[in-house]
């Protein structure tokens, strides 16, 4: 499976995650949560940012529970919390994020 952004082939596997995560960056993010129904808002950028950047530190993807506690850490106590994570990513938040960010597949998702 493939997208094209901004004229180039981008290529991901059966789930929609990239193969090769040097390719992200907005566009394809935005083209990917087109892809799969998600309207980004500045909400999403926020979780989508917060979540690269615990990746770029040498972290893996979080899992729901992990995505959940780094929320609360950075981000706010108010948004920490299962209903707002799938009312912004959907039934799997973990996965989407990820899946949106450019990353693996968390360990603990199906």
């Amino acid at each position: 499976m493939a997208i094209q952004v901004e004229g180039k082939i981008i290529e991901t596997n059966a789930e929609g995650f990239l193969v090769d995560s040097s390719c992200w960056n907005d566009a394809v993010a935005e083209k990917l949560s087109q892809a799969h129904g998600v309207a980004l808002s500045e909400s999403h950028w926020e979780v989508i940012s917060m979540v690269r950047q615990h990746c770029d530190k040498g972290n893996e993807p979080p899992s729901m529970r992990e995505l959940v506690k780094q929320v609360r850490l950075q981000l706010d106590d108010s948004k920490a919390k299962s209903i707002y994570l799938m009312k912004l990513f959907g039934a799997s938040p973990a996965k989407m994020v990820a899946r949106l960010a450019g990353l693996p597949k968390p360990k603990n998702c199906l």
